[in-house]
């Protein structure tokens, strides 16, 4: 779910999921809108490599973003297993 608010302040942006946390999609769009906005007002060819960009750079963000989350989850189950809850490893990729 997305919604968004406008102040005198300024922007504020609330995202929120069910039932699960974010993706690494999620997290890099989230990312990408406070790394790179392409201004509307913006010649064609800089609109178009700034687009290019963002799009190369969100493949770069969702790669390293899921190496994280299987790096967290090798931790986990590492220290389930030495805690002696292996059988809770399961549920990591559940």
């Amino acid at each position: 779910m997305f919604a968004e608010l406008e102040t005198a302040i300024g922007t504020v942006q609330v995202m929120t999921t069910s039932g699960r946390g974010f993706s690494a999609e999620e997290l890099a769009e989230r990312a990408l809108n406070q790394i790179i906005n392409v201004g509307d007002n913006a010649p064609p060819v800089i609109a178009d490599q700034a687009h290019a960009f963002r799009d190369n750079l969100r493949e770069v963000l969702i790669y390293f973003m899921r190496e994280a989350m299987r790096s967290r989850n090798v931790t986990l189950a590492n220290k389930f297993t030495q805690a002696g809850f292996p059988e809770l490893v399961k549920l990591i990729d559940a």
